[in-house]
Parts: C-alpha cells; sequence; structure tokens
C-alpha cells in the first residue's frame, strides 16, 4: 500500500511539474498600448537591440543568453567591452545568430521567422534596431505566428522601465524577480525624488552626447533619453525645450552664451580604446579610474568645451553612454544628483547602488568604472 501511495505521489509529482512547463496563452499590454497574447514562460526570443541582453540578466541570471534566438549587432558592435564580460561568462553568445547590423531597415524578417522564436522584443523607438513604428516587420512575424512586444528604457525612461520590467517579468515568467527588482529600484529612485521634494534652485546643465564621435559641437539630447535624467536629478537642461526630437545639435556660439553652472559628457569609448576611439571618452566595463578621468580631461582640452566656466571651474563630468537605454540608469541618476546639489546629497553613495545593482541584479561582475568628473579645475593630463 505505502509503495503505491509512493508511486502516485511521483507522478502526481512529474505531472504537475510538466504542467508548469507547459506554456500558457497570456494577453499582456506592452508599452506601446498594444494588446499582445504570448505563450508564456518564453523558452525563445529576439532582440531588436542586442544591447537588451544584460536587461533580461536581471531577470534570468544563471543564463540569460540561453533565451536568445538571434538578436541585432548592436551590443557586439556599440559596446564591446561589456559584451566581452558576457563572452568570458558565457561563450555561446558568439553563437548567436545576428540579424540584423543595426537600425531598423538591416533586421531580416526572413531569417527572423525561419528561426521561430516564441516573441521578438522591440524597443518603442529604437536606433539601432526595429520599433513600435516598424509596421511592415511586425505585420510580417505576427503573419508567421511570432509576436511582438515593445519595450522602452529610451524614450520615456522614468515612465516606462517599471513598465517594461514587470511586462519581461511576465513573458520569461520570472515575476518574482521583477518584483524583487522594481522594490530595489524604487526605492533607490526615491532617495533622490523625495529629497528634492520643495528645492527651487536648480543649476543649469549641458550634456554633450557621444563626445569624440565627430568634430562638431555640439551634439546634445533635450528632455528625452539621459537627457530626461538632468530634470529629474534636480538640474535644469538648457536645451530641454530646442531639441524637439531624441538628441541634435546646438552651435557654439550659444553653449558659451549660456554658460552653464555643469557640463557633463557621454561616454562612447571602450577600454582598452582602440585605434578608431581616439578623443573619445572611456568608460564601462574594464575600465580603470585613471583611464576614465585622463580621458575626459583630454575631451575638455577641446575649442568652445574648454573656454566653458563649468570646465574652467571643475564641474565637469562624464556618464557612461549606454545608460540611456537600460534601467541600470538608476546608479547614474543619482550620481546625477549629487553633481547638481553635493550637500544635499552628501549621504547619497550611487557607486554602491551600482555595486548592489550587479551583486543582485547582473549575471556578470561589476569591472570598471561608470561616470568620473575633473578633481582639480584647468589641470590638463599630458
Amino acid at each position: 500500500m505505502c509503495r503505491r501511495i509512493q508511486v502516485l505521489a511521483v507522478v502526481l509529482c512529474t505531472l504537475l511539474m510538466m504542467q508548469a512547463a507547459i506554456a500558457e496563452p497570456v494577453q499582456v499590454t506592452d508599452v506601446s498600448g498594444r494588446q499582445v497574447t504570448v505563450n508564456v514562460p518564453v523558452k525563445s526570443l529576439i532582440l531588436g537591440e542586442g544591447r537588451f541582453l544584460p536587461t533580461l540578466g536581471i531577470l534570468e541570471r544563471e543564463n540569460p543568453v540561453r533565451l536568445v534566438a538571434a538578436m541585432m549587432a548592436d551590443f557586439r558592435r556599440f559596446d564591446p567591452a561589456t559584451y566581452a564580460a558576457y563572452r568570458e561568462k558565457f561563450p555561446e553568445i558568439d553563437d548567436i545568430p545576428e540579424v540584423g547590423a543595426s537600425g531598423a531597415l538591416s533586421f531580416s524578417s526572413e531569417q527572423a521567422i525561419g528561426l521561430r522564436p516564441d516573441v521578438a522584443i522591440f524597443g518603442l523607438s529604437s536606433g539601432h534596431g526595429p520599433g513600435a513604428r516598424s509596421k511592415e516587420v511586425i505585420a510580417q512575424l505576427e503573419a508567421a505566428g511570432i509576436p511582438v512586444v515593445i519595450v522602452d528604457f529610451r524614450m520615456e525612461p522614468l515612465e516606462n522601465t517599471p513598465k517594461s520590467m514587470r511586462l519581461l517579468g511576465r513573458l520569461l515568467g520570472r515575476d518574482k524577480e521583477a518584483a524583487a527588482f522594481m522594490a530595489f529600484y524604487e526605492r533607490q529612485m526615491s532617495l533622490v525624488h523625495d529629497r528634492l521634494e520643495g528645492v527651487s534652485e536648480k543649476p543649469s546643465v549641458f550634456m554633450e552626447l557621444r563626445v569624440g564621435l565627430r568634430d562638431l559641437c555640439c551634439e546634445t539630447t533635450g528632455n528625452q533619453m539621459m537627457g530626461r535624467f538632468i530634470g529629474w536629478a534636480g538640474g535644469r537642461n538648457i536645451v530641454a525645450d530646442k531639441i524637439p526630437g531624441t538628441h541634435g545639435v546646438v552651435n557654439a556660439e550659444y553653449l558659451i552664451a549660456e554658460q552653464p553652472d555643469i557640463y557633463i559628457a557621454t561616454a562612447i569609448g571602450n577600454y582598452p580604446p582602440s585605434s578608431t576611439e581616439r578623443g573619445r571618452v572611456v568608460l564601462g566595463a574594464g575600465t580603470p579610474p585613471d583611464v576614465a578621468a585622463k580621458s575626459l580631461n583630454d575631451a575638455l582640452q577641446r575649442p568652445v568645451v574648454s573656454d566653458l566656466t563649468a570646465v574652467t571651474s571643475g564641474s565637469a563630468y562624464a556618464v557612461w553612454h549606454h545608460f540611456y537605454n537600460t534601467p541600470m540608469h538608476v546608479a547614474a541618476g543619482q550620481a546625477m544628483a549629487k553633481w547638481f546639489h553635493p550637500t544635499l546629497f552628501q549621504h547619497l553613495h550611487p557607486e554602491r547602488t551600482l555595486e548592489e545593482y550587479f551583486e543582485r541584479f547582473q549575471p556578470v561582475a561589476l569591472n570598471g568604472v561608470y561616470w568620473t568628473g575633473v578633481k582639480t579645475a584647468g589641470v590638463k593630463t599630458e
């Protein structure tokens, strides 16, 4: 009798495990407002931006790479240092097919359909892959039985990051992991938001994008992407109402006339710097503090920028450019708040926030600095 009960118990347990493993059709609403039916938990997916992979790592710490049927090439091409960190931990990342180089027009719907993923994850408005406006691509995939879900960490990061993380958690069957991350994220964000209540004096700020990519001064961002965090962190973006899209260019005369209190560069240089990256600020995976500081000081010697009061007075900083498209921006926002209001946030430690982010929510270890600043006004690094 006992033997029979044991057998029945094993059978019941097996049936329950099999039932849990069977994908269940669930209707979700993505950040673009589209209602999409997806069989969850998904086992394979296509990333409309390869740089979404570390965000998957928040929810799938054991091995997010195993979920990716294909992705765009932007991760490998534009953030090779982080890609290398993932390759060291997950060598199979190099075996993931790339369904496009960079930009919506390079995306291969035919190749994507041939891979038969459970779902395709696109950005709301992506400069490096298909997005919500890629109607033809979305129609082709959906006609082939591949649902497309839109997330966003780029256009409206403050509003859409919580929505996107909970959405991804639902798709992956990782609701608990998504809830744990959101508890961390919202707690850290509130450390800035709550203390800025009632603060009326805000320093003027200019953010120069992708320093060293081109010779012209100066590419910048308005009230989107990382520009959104200037206001959130208690600063006043001097071009917030002058750049209608995600980014644009202001002329040198305007910048000199405005003389912002604080200058911030975004860093697209990788460590170790390649010969094609000369003039870029270096931050991110593997970057030593002294290399980051030197690259910023070198960039500050350029015409126009070197004449800014923010630079000559020592109020010049740099942040990792790729913060603009990841929930990791929570740490960058804290760093900016401390730059803008050092007394108010003297007890805030964004470095610890970044450490906790990697320790709790990333499958790879923190290695390198992700922001830097000038320590002595007017000092040139030879």
